[in-house]
């Protein structure tokens, strides 16, 4: 089923509010591939007003955009990867297929491996097909 040319912006605009992504954040993207819903990469791109960083940054951001599969790897390296770009008071959106789609990862396994890197989940939202995590530090910043 798609959406109707109105509702996909409606849909779009709202993907950057959920994820409280404003004007002037640094937002890193990481784990993008064809899979990925580019209208919230775009969402974000539109609110920031400016590109994406990719994996090569080293600039300090708000807020890292993490795209992960079951398939991905080892969740807790891909958290304790995603942390080292965050400035203090970051955050990682976790982007995970939605429930019944390939590559789902269980709920129980997230904050699992949140914990285990340092973070706790402190909101969950639904982005279309995907499901976001939002992970935030559990103690003091490095």
């Amino acid at each position: 089923m798609v959406d109707a040319p109105g509702v996909v912006q409606k849909n779009a605009q709202e993907y950057a509010q959920i994820l409280a992504i404003k004007a002037g954040m640094t937002v890193q993207e990481l784990g993008w591939d064809e899979d990925c819903d580019s209208r919230i990469s775009e969402a974000v791109e539109d609110v920031i007003g400016e590109e994406l960083l990719d994996e090569d940054t080293d600039e300090l951001c708000d807020v890292v955009l993490l795209w992960w599969r079951e398939d991905d790897g080892d969740l807790v390296d891909g958290l304790v990867d995603a942390i080292r770009p965050l400035a203090e008071h970051g955050r990682i959106w976790l982007l995970t297929p939605g429930s019944g789609k390939p590559g789902t990862i269980v709920p129980g396994e997230i904050s699992e491996s949140a914990q285990l890197a340092g973070l706790v989940q402190t909101k969950a939202a639904r982005l279309g097909t995907w499901q976001g995590s939002c992970l935030e530090a559990s103690g003091p910043q490095k």
